[in-house]
């Protein structure tokens, strides 16, 4: 590994073919574990006709998923150093895998939302572990180009997920949005093995029990607790108030012991760099910005202008085309000239897309608002990644899988709140427009859309609670220009390894 010290080759920062490789296994894994959390929300609908259950009961599809990667997330920092990458990665495909293949042939709606927590634990240490491949394999100064490549899926999910599970479901059969993932994990599980280099596991520190155990279950019983919030109208409902604060209570408990004991589930000494922590905070506020604005796109289309699930995605992909055109440049930018000033007009690009949305109507023309999906898909592609290029590059070989789970639990638990904050104001909203309890104010949206009668005045009603609902969202975007501003202008130096095992390298005390 080049050091701080060292001068670098001049083509340093070229990916050579074993990195490509590399990338390759890590992608494929990714794309599988990342699209099952989007090809199954176009499916809800008829897994409950299927099923003859209720929506509540089938929610539990992906929230059981979601609750079995936050629960998992954290053990996989510890688990990457006492077992291995390569051999953990493989693990987690082969969960994947057999969790996948059960859920296709599940028989009842317990069945399947138990099998959906087994794909969970797979696809949870799938993006912290590859992430961690990827960065050890690359070397922290091209760190900014193997993100790139690590953030096609992140984006394909989103976009191709819709796609993909519209027309299965419409086309073939709800279980080969399960099945699907079978040929792909077996490709995934022969190329690992051939591929991806062999590292010796270290001798791991004590495992941290007592941390997993306050950990894991907090931060399961938080995002359990804020996944509820849009179904009930608030925070007032037993099952959002009494999880959500036993979630806080055992991460706040958590985080103090921590801070005391010798190693613990994640480092939080990570935090004592700058960089990182400016990073993180940036992350936290633009994964609950975005994937909440992420979330009702493709419902505008659905509930206010008609369109089936399949169209929906479809409409979503200039979006992706946007990311798929800067996500690369980005890349080669952040190595070369810093986050900092690639990341700001990203964010810049994004604001303005989202405020086209905030002035969305029932007839605003399309080609209008794939305009604007596209520029927000410039700006996805010029700051998702970058962040989280920014909070690895000042990091050591040795402290690179801790700082990809602790950001991983910050993407997972940032992403459940935005979705949830956005969920509840358009609800409320809708609410409001159609004189019914919150809970109920997309069904009521619905009926009335779905009457010939009441469709016109509906279709100006939604759109007006989804154009204010945007004006939200614009805000919280706007928020993420605060950290940003912080956020490196120059590019990372490489740190050198500190040489005592396990102690912070000085970069580290910045």
């Amino acid at each position: 590994m080049t050091t701080a010290s060292e001068p670098r080759p001049a083509d340093a920062g070229k990916l050579d073919s074993a990195v490509l490789k590399v990338a390759a296994v890590v992608v494929l894994g990714s794309v599988m574990a990342i699209l099952d959390t989007t090809v199954v929300n176009v499916a809800l609908q008829a897994l409950t006709l299927e099923f003859e259950t209720s929506f509540d009961t089938i929610q539990w599809i992906a929230t059981g998923y979601m609750l079995a990667l936050a629960t998992v997330i954290p053990v996989t920092g510890w688990a990457c150093d006492r077992f291995g990458t390569k051999r953990l990665y493989m693990l987690a495909i082969t969960f994947f895998l057999v969790g996948s293949a059960l859920a296709g042939a599940a028989w009842d709606i317990e069945s399947l939302i138990v099998f959906r927590v087994l794909q969970g634990l797979g696809g949870g240490m799938l993006m912290p572990a590859g992430m961690t491949i990827l960065t050890k394999t690359a070397g922290p100064h091209r760190v900014g180009r193997v993100m790139a490549v690590l953030g096609v899926p992140m984006l394909l999910g989103p976009i191709g997920g819709p796609i993909l599970g519209g027309w299965l479901v419409d086309s073939v059969s709800w279980r080969w949005i399960f099945y699907i993932n079978v040929p792909i994990g077996v490709v995934a599980i022969l190329l690992a093995w051939r591929l991806l280099p062999k590292d010796e596991p270290r001798p791991a520190e004590k495992f941290d029990f007592a941390g997993m155990v306050m950990l894991s279950p907090g931060l399961a019983a938080l995002i359990y607790g804020v996944s509820n919030i849009p179904h009930h109208g608030g925070v007032g409902a037993t099952n959002v108030w009494l999880p959500g604060i036993i979630g806080i209570v055992l991460i706040a408990a958590f985080i103090v012991r921590a801070l005391k004991v010798a190693n613990p589930l994640v480092d939080l000494t990570l935090f004592r760099n700058r960089t990182f922590s400016i990073a993180m905070v940036t992350m936290t506020l633009f994964m609950i910005a975005f994937l909440g604005s992420m979330l009702i796109l493709p419902t505008y289309f659905v509930l206010v202008r008609g369109e089936s699930a399949l169209q929906a995605g479809l409409l979503l992909a200039p979006q992706g085309i946007g990311a798929m055109i800067t996500m690369p440049i980005a890349g080669k930018l952040v190595d070369k000239i810093g986050a900092g000033k690639v990341v700001l007009p990203g964010i810049v690009l994004i604001i303005a897309s989202v405020a086209v949305f905030t002035q969305v109507g029932a007839d605003t023309s399309y080609l209008l608002l794939m305009g604007a999906l596209f520029v927000m898909g410039l700006g996805m592609g010029m700051s998702m990644m970058p962040i989280s290029t920014a909070a690895l590059q000042t990091l050591t070989q040795r402290t690179v899988a801790r700082a990809s789970t602790a950001m991983n639990i910050v993407q997972q638990t940032a992403g459940a709140v935005g979705s949830a904050i956005v969920s509840i104001i358009l609800a409320s909203l809708l609410a409001g427009k159609f004189g019914v309890a919150t809970s109920e104010g997309q069904l009521a949206a619905t009926a009335a859309l779905m009457n010939p009668a009441t469709h016109d005045a509906a279709a100006v009603a939604s759109a007006d609670a989804f154009a204010s609902t945007f004006t939200w969202t614009l805000v919280l975007v706007a928020l993420c220009l605060i950290p940003a501003l912080f956020l490196p202008k120059k590019p990372a130096l490489p740190p050198e390894e500190d040489a005592a095992e396990g102690a912070p390298p000085a970069v580290m005390m910045h």
